[in-house]
């Protein structure tokens, strides 16, 4: 039989239609299956406490389990390096300092991946502040006086990291450098191991991103200044190091989300939308802001300005400072 006029355009209108809904009936079906969070530092850090709290909130929201999984080593590019590689269809996601991203090129001459290619920013999660703590042994009661007691004694003192190249390493060399310190670097796997010999009296000090925190009150740390421009929200009686004679000191770190490069649009703004509504529920904001760090909820090209400016800020830096990690 014929078909009209009428029927044909009708016809045509519904094809029309099903080839638009296709494309939002596959964006409908993500999540298909548990989602994997790779944290690219060991348990306990801020990496893995942000990430822990989010993955938690985030599996009741997309109905499906988010398995966090801690790959730590080489200052996060093991982990980051794994996620890079893994598909790109949103089930394997990044938690990280974006110092994976934004330092590790400077840092490493030969890297496993292309952060700008092989991974895309989803979702910031937390500025998150370094902190400067001294063991109870080290007999100064604030920031200055810490710098006088370090200067009068050129390498007897020994301080922690994260690793070689992480944000509490960065901000030691920054302090060292422009107050003319000299104390001896010990590069841990994390800044959770780190901190227990902190705690143990192994090492001096070192700039701490929150786990420490809950040892100043008991007596067991000192906390001498925040290495942020502005004093920490949670801490206000606390002064930066700029207030302690550090002019224009900056250490932040954006802590955030990332997933392999090729990841769909569609899936990538749906997880961002997801991680921001995660962020801003109390549970998520409690594990930020018991670190001393604070929620950042911001667009995806805010995360990804942020990040920029950080990789041109830190490479600078680090090729000043002629820091290499082999």
């Amino acid at each position: 039989m014929m078909m009209t006029t009428r029927g044909w355009a009708l016809a045509c209108a519904l094809a029309a239609a099903g080839l638009v809904a296709a494309p939002a009936a596959l964006a409908q079906a993500f999540p298909s299956k548990p989602l994997r969070l790779i944290v690219n530092f060991p348990p306990g850090g801020a990496a893995d406490v942000i990430g822990r709290s989010v993955a938690q909130v985030l599996s009741e929201q997309l109905k499906q389990q988010v398995v966090v999984e801690n790959r730590p080593g080489a200052n996060g590019n093991l982990g980051a390096d794994a996620v890079a590689k893994s598909a790109a269809d949103g089930h394997t996601l990044l938690m990280s300092s974006a110092g994976a991203v934004t330092v590790n090129p400077f840092l490493y001459p030969n890297m496993p991946f292309d952060p700008v290619k092989d991974l895309t920013p989803v979702a910031s999660a937390a500025r998150v502040l370094v902190f400067l703590m001294a063991h109870p042994s080290v007999p100064v009661s604030g920031a200055a006086e810490f710098f006088a007691y370090v200067k009068a004694r050129p390498g007897q003192l020994s301080y922690a990291s994260a690793g070689s190249g992480s944000s509490p390493h960065l901000a030691a060399e920054m302090m060292k450098r422009q107050l003319g310190l000299f104390a001896v670097h010990v590069p841990y796997r994390g800044a959770a191991p780190a901190l227990t010999d902190l705690l143990a009296g192994q090492v001096q000090f070192m700039f701490d991103p929150g786990p420490g925190l809950r040892h100043v009150k008991d007596g067991k740390l000192k906390l001498l200044a925040v290495g942020s421009p502005r004093r920490a929200s949670a801490y206000p009686d606390v002064p930066t190091l700029a207030e302690s004679g550090v002019a224009g000191f900056d250490a932040d770190s954006i802590f955030g989300f990332f997933a392999p490069g090729a990841t769909p649009p569609a899936v990538v703004n749906q997880l961002h939308a997801e991680i921001n509504k995660a962020l801003a529920t109390p549970k998520v904001t409690e594990a930020i802001r018991s670190l001393g760090a604070e929620p950042m909820i911001v667009s995806r090209q805010d995360f990804i300005d942020r990040s920029n400016a950080d990789r041109a800020r830190f490479g600078a830096f680090i090729k000043e400072a002629g820091i290499r990690v082999d």
